[in-house]
């Protein structure tokens, strides 16, 4: 447990503490560019999945909306490599916001910079570069779809400074890890539908339920100096407060499929889903660090078993 106290920087690469042990990362990436591959998150792509799966979902229930029996690929890799560099760059600017705080914080010291692997220039530049990554990606829609990706930076902006004015921050992030939801269905429609605006309510509440299991790691940590979360906030009623936020999430997505024409595969998906979730509430310890970071990966999962569930159905309904 962290005393509150500042430690000095770390003076050579080390891996960050919550990274998964032998990741790509640390086996693999050149030793120059492991700092920057730590700050971009490239060591622990959960947050990746999770930011990129209310995209695949939407632009998948999009095609199927539209009679399509497979979402369009290209799409899809466009998605993908924009939420590899938005959730880098969303993540630099946390960390360059956070400095000060993740350097108090046993779990989160040992981060690029923090630890001094990076510096606060180098670490402005990188984000300017995984920026304009995802900025060239976001070009290659309709204006719409444009446009309304550029609508999301406001809310990114704000996210960092949530923790320090409200219990509720995972709000706001979902806020912004949904936006996908909206922004695939653009991506293919050229508009939004109410299946999209359902989706994306369904993905905050999950988002409530997936990063409060998170933050459970650090409430010690985020006690000592000021900061705020809904594990502080929920404490002992988290289990209770769970329930209410994956049932909101699932009866949100199962809606949104069938307002966009699904049938009954994708409800059996969902039912699966519904499975999947019960066991990330029946198992939760809240005061076990390691057991709350592995049912917050699980969500990964999760994710996988509603596309799924989309893509099977499109697939069936529509050839």
């Amino acid at each position: 447990m962290s005393t509150g106290e500042t430690t000095s920087p770390t003076p050579e690469p080390q891996q960050v503490a919550d990274a998964p042990k032998r990741n790509w990362v640390d086996l693999y990436a050149p030793a120059p560019l492991r700092p920057y591959c730590r700050l971009g998150r490239l060591d622990r792509p959960i947050g990746t999945w999770l930011l990129l799966w209310p995209c695949l979902w939407s632009v998948a229930l999009a095609n199927h909306w539209q009679g399509r029996a497979w979402p369009d690929i290209w799409l899809l890799v466009l998605f993908a490599i924009g939420a590899v560099a938005m959730r880098g760059s969303g993540c630099t600017y946390n960390d360059l916001v956070d400095r000060e705080f993740d350097a108090k914080v046993a779990r989160t010291r040992s981060r690029p910079i923090p630890s001094g692997q990076v510096s606060v220039f180098a670490a402005k530049a990188f984000l300017v570069f995984q920026a304009l990554v995802g900025l060239l990606v976001l070009l290659q829609f309709n204006m719409f779809a444009v446009w309304l990706g550029i609508a999301s930076l406001a809310i990114v902006a704000v996210y960092p400074f949530m923790k320090r004015i409200t219990y509720w921050p995972q709000i706001v992030l979902g806020l912004a890890f949904n936006w996908g939801a909206l922004l695939g269905w653009a991506a293919v429609a050229g508009e939004l539908h109410a299946a999209a605006m359902v989706m994306y309510v369904a993905g905050i509440s999950w988002t409530l339920g997936y990063d409060t299991i998170y933050a459970h790691q650090d409430k010690e940590d985020d006690l000592l100096i000021g900061l705020k979360s809904t594990a502080l906030k929920l404490g002992a009623q988290t289990r209770g407060w769970l329930i209410g936020f994956f049932a909101v999430a699932l009866a949100g997505l199962g809606l949104s499929g069938v307002l966009a024409g699904a049938g009954t595969v994708f409800l059996v998906g969902i039912a699966c889903a519904a499975v999947h979730a019960v066991w990330q509430i029946a198992t939760l310890d809240i005061n076990n660090p390691e057991r709350c970071l592995t049912l917050f990966r699980a969500n990964r999962d999760f994710g996988l078993i509603v596309f799924a569930a989309i893509v099977a159905d499109g697939y069936l309904l529509n050839t």
